[in-house]
């Protein structure tokens, strides 16, 4: 009788814990962002993320103009300008804390760096009038962008400890930095050749390389893996149309569309395995996609995430992608507030279920217990593995779950 019983609520305690675990909240989420003034009518864009995803950087527009943005934890933050009347923010360090953009002075554009205790940096220029930042390293010291020389000629620059270097071009007049390596060493952009051509540069160690194009007269590069390896970017075909493209090795590879004419790639995870852009579908509508080296070529964002999406709302561009592949940005329109919005996509579970091992260490014990039990009825989304069950709460159905898989792993 008593090992019956004991089958019994054993089986029923079973039964219980598979139930919830089968309807824990694991999905993915999209953010829509806001603007800085809440109005129908003001816009907004996000170019860069931190790696943790906590914090998103970019700019809105609103009646005075745009102004550069950081987000963290629902609040945008405007970032003022140099004493002219608009910015924007283009990159972010891989900790949120720096930020790089173009401001007006009264002068002209000056490329930025921001931080919360110095405010925003102008950086200076080439010996012209106008500049702008485009990327920054992973630690916030190196800044790229372009330029204007004392000619009023665009070049590419990399600045370091208050210098800005001229990167030069591939034989002709101008040139822009659009992204660097996570330790600052390699640069990528878009140069001019002798004959007056865009050609997508990888530069390093005082040398600039054209990347080619995939038949065509022109090619881009926006963004490049942390080890400097893999570049991304758009090149014109034979036909004279912009296609998304990943280099590495010396080799340009075409990414395709999404059933159109057009794609641009913007940026890359660490790896250079993640490519995220936006792209002409066949209806000829803007979509924000993203590739993967593992196979199965471009995915349409709006496809593989329509149950985050209301009626109505898109994903027009992915602008930026964490390191680890994990968060996404860029801009798309938002049906709810009827205006075009910057986003933050989460691509993965934000807390993954287990069998109550909360400190790792291999084992159900005591110690998980008691994690489970000081944590009992707190609620949130980041509760870490107390929530054994990722339904945003530590309760009875956690406790459970460590009771049920007590002692396995000992």
């Amino acid at each position: 009788m008593k090992g019956s019983r004991h089958f019994r609520v054993s089986a029923l305690l079973s039964a219980c814990v598979m139930s919830l675990i089968a309807t824990a909240g694991w999905s993915q989420s999209l953010t829509w962002l806001g603007t800085l003034s809440g109005s129908e009518y003001d816009i907004s864009y996000a170019s860069g993320v931190s790696a943790d995803g906590s914090v998103v950087v970019g700019w809105s527009y609103n009646a005075a103009g745009s102004r550069a943005f950081r987000w963290q934890n629902g609040v945008m933050q405007a970032l003022g300008t140099l004493g002219g009347s608009e910015s924007l923010a283009y990159g972010v360090s891989a900790n949120g804390a720096v930020v790089v953009g173009v401001a007006d002075n009264a002068a002209g554009s000056r490329a930025f760096r921001w931080t919360a205790s110095g405010g925003m940096q102008a950086l200076g220029t080439l010996g012209g009038n106008w500049s702008w930042a485009r990327g920054v390293s992973a630690d916030g010291s190196v800044v790229v962008g372009g330029a204007s020389n004392a000619a009023g000629q665009r070049r590419a620059f990399r600045w370091q400890n208050g210098g800005m270097q001229a990167l030069g071009t591939l034989g002709g007049n101008e040139s822009v930095a659009y992204g660097v390596s996570a330790d600052g060493s390699v640069v990528v952009g878009w140069a001019e050749n002798a004959a007056g051509q865009w050609r997508a540069f990888r530069w390093q160690n005082g040398g600039m390389q054209a990347l080619g194009t995939l038949g065509g007269l022109r090619s881009w590069a926006n963004g490049v893996s942390a080890n400097g390896a893999v570049v991304v970017g758009w090149a014109e075909n034979a036909a004279g149309q912009r296609h998304a493209f990943r280099w590495q090795n010396g080799v340009m590879q075409a990414l395709g569309t999404l059933g159109g004419t057009w794609s641009e790639a913007y940026g890359a995870s660490a790896d250079g395995s993640v490519v995220v852009g936006s792209a002409q579908n066949a209806a000829g509508r803007y979509r924000a996609f993203r590739w993967t080296a593992s196979g199965g070529g471009m995915e349409d964002l709006n496809t593989t995430y329509a149950s985050l999406l209301t009626n109505g709302s898109e994903l027009r561009s992915a602008y930026a992608i964490s390191p680890d592949g994990r968060y996404i940005v860029g801009v798309g329109y938002n049906a709810a507030t009827r205006r075009l919005e910057a986003f933050l996509l989460d691509t993965e579970p934000r807390c993954t279920a287990h069998n109550g091992d909360v400190d790792r260490n291999g084992c159900v014990d005591d110690a998980d217990l008691l994690a489970v039990l000081f944590a009992f009825g707190s609620t949130g989304s980041n509760l870490g593995r107390v929530d054994v069950n990722c339904d945003g709460v530590v309760d009875d159905a956690d406790l459970l779950q460590v009771l049920f898989n007590f002692g396995s792993g000992c």
